[in-house]
């Protein structure tokens, strides 16, 4: 029969330790810092709706100019929206409230949609297909987290 024999040195007292940084970034935060140098196309919002990072072939895809040029600006006046019809019409703001990232903030759920832009003057309208998920900050949420990529066809 095996014999198991157990020996203590002393009682073990947790020592007093500093929260780490970590522990005080939220993550929109550490999101907004992956997003700026990501090579993939994908942006965070705040819980106001605004740009807080965007990648830099992000910007490019949605027509946003320089990925700091972009920071601060409302996300859905920023892009330049436009419904699915033959003729390409402006998204109106009922509409406009409803494409992946802002749905996300509002609904705190995950979405995933279409989105049909015109990324720069004289462009052709590029539809975009959109996961985004939100990001939460102290329990509740903080914005939103999208990643982006071309339809093609």
């Amino acid at each position: 029969m095996a014999h198991v024999e157990l020996s203590l040195s002393g009682a073990f007292v947790p020592q007093a330790r500093t929260p780490s940084e970590a522990e005080f970034i939220t993550s929109v935060e550490r999101w907004t810092m992956t997003v700026a140098t990501a090579d993939e196309p994908c942006l965070v919002i705040d819980v106001e709706g605004s740009i807080v990072a965007v990648s830099p072939s992000g910007s490019e895809l949605l027509g946003l100019g320089k990925p700091a040029d972009a920071v601060g600006r409302r996300l859905n006046t920023a892009l330049r929206l436009i419904d699915f019809t033959a003729g390409g019409g402006r998204l109106e703001d009922p509409e406009a409230e409803n494409i992946p990232p802002l749905l996300a903030l509002r609904s705190e759920r995950l979405a995933r949609g279409l989105i049909r832009v015109v990324p720069g003057d004289g462009e052709a309208p590029l539809t975009v297909d959109a996961i985004s998920t939100p990001l939460l900050a102290g329990g509740r949420v903080g914005g939103t987290l999208t990643f982006l990529s071309p339809v093609r066809y």
